[in-house]
């Protein structure tokens, strides 16, 4: 029987790409993106990882060498990237459906169905794709495991070499050297927290943990670590999460674009972030059983507070209008006015399918009410989808806007917004 192959798709360096795309003149030159708030640097290009500026940097400790180097900071412009990577994705769909959406820059696909079994060549025109239909440089890393793929695909990054394409089915003395240059720490699923338990057993590399027996990889890192080992040796043991899996849980979550103590500001963070997760909860075909909220104040302030509660529906529900009014219920009674609170978040979760309504043994459930809502949110996102997102809201998520992350050094929304189209003129021929 014939293994499955897998292939790993990363976007390089993927939010300062979408930059790029339509901002040419940024090409070889050192370009940050800066989380919510402008706070961190969540994406870097090659020339400012070259300066030293590390994943994660504050903006605020590096502003003198922002200037000195000539650093072009972003402000996120999360709208774009999403756009971006829709584009990407569907690209990738067309060659194979067989396609698991890992984050919004990498994507797993699995190959073996292909006619073609040429995997480099595939991944190569696959590349060329990419970057002539949406200008985004990617690296594609093949093999028999996905954590296999994931470190070749790192690897392909690293070596210029290989043209972004490092194939390690095909490949057995790049395979060896892929495993043997790829540190401990950057094999996928193991992470800052096991690595000193796996250095002090000697290992230091992906070859060296994929020479580790498996009792002993289960005896330090449990049933997780058996099959991490198996998959470094090319075995399969984590299949592909196919495009379309339904979630399990559905959560919404940001640090504010300053503290408040007021409570109609949360009131309306709280109603933004139920109305986005109650429409991906539709979009999936299900309702929730259980909603959640949290709050904090700054951790990195005295006296750091957080508050959190759960709430179980008797029916469960994906109507909008019912989860703000029962999350922010549940924040009144935890509301202290002499807090300021700095993040605040909230969750879904134990969903069942709309189409099936279980009812209870004592006959409380409304079917009534149950068809009427589903009725009314149908027309809600009938409305929005055909008018343009939020054009219908609840009232309470205009009740402020102070909340939202400040985003002083964001690009133009090119994809997403009419009145932000890059604009061409044409001289006088």
């Amino acid at each position: 029987m014939s293994k499955t192959v897998f292939a790993l798709v990363d976007c390089n360096n993927f939010f300062v790409s979408c930059e790029r795309i339509f901002r040419p003149d940024l090409e070889g030159k050192p370009v940050v993106v800066l989380s919510s708030n402008d706070g961190c640097a969540v994406a870097r290009s090659n020339e400012a990882k070259a300066l030293g500026i590390p994943m994660g940097a504050p903006a605020f400790k590096y502003r003198d060498l922002f200037k000195r180097e000539k650093v072009i900071p972003f402000s996120a412009n999360f709208e774009l990237y999403g756009d971006i990577s829709k584009r990407i994705i569907r690209i990738l769909t067309e060659l194979t459906p067989r396609t698991e959406i890992y984050s919004i820059d990498e994507a797993f696909l699995e190959l073996s169905q292909l006619t073609n079994t040429d995997y480099a060549a595939v991944a190569r025109t696959l590349r060329e794709r990419i970057w002539n239909e949406v200008g985004v440089p990617v690296s594609v890393g093949i093999a028999t495991s996905k954590t296999l793929a994931k470190l070749a695909s790192e690897y392909a990054k690293s070596q210029p070499q290989l043209h972004g394409v490092a194939d390690l089915t095909s490949n057995t003395q790049l395979r060896t050297t892929a495993l043997a240059k790829t540190e401990l720490e950057h094999v996928w699923g193991v992470g800052w927290r096991l690595a000193p338990k796996l250095r002090a057993e000697g290992i230091s590399t992906a070859a060296e943990l994929a020479q580790l027996s498996t009792r002993r990889a289960r005896q330090l890192m449990g049933v997780r670590g058996d099959q991490l080992v198996r998959e470094l040796r090319g075995e399969t043991c984590f299949e592909l999460q196919i495009l379309g899996t339904k979630p399990k849980s559905i959560s919404r979550t940001r640090t504010f674009g300053e503290d408040t103590n007021q409570f109609h500001i949360l009131e309306s963070a709280l109603a933004s972030f139920a109305t986005q997760a109650a429409y991906r909860l539709r979009q999936s075909g299900q309702i929730t059983r259980r909603a959640g909220l949290f709050a904090t104040t700054n951790r990195h302030k005295p006296g750091f507070r957080t508050w959190s509660k759960e709430i179980v529906f008797s029916t469960p529900t994906s109507d909008t209008g019912t989860l703000i009014t029962s999350l922010i219920n549940t924040m009144s009674e935890l509301f202290e006015p002499n807090q300021f609170y700095h993040r605040a978040g909230v969750w879904l979760h134990d969903f069942q399918p709309a189409s099936y309504l279980q009812t209870d043994l004592f006959g409380q459930t409304d079917l009534s009410a149950f068809t009427k809502s589903q009725q009314r949110m149908q027309s809600l996102d009938n409305l929005n989808s055909r008018f343009g997102r939020s054009t219908v809201r609840y009232a309470a998520e205009d009740l402020a806007r102070t909340w939202q992350p400040i985003r002083k050094l964001c690009s133009p929304h090119y994809t997403t917004d009419w009145d932000d189209l890059p604009t061409v003129r044409l001289g006088e021929m």
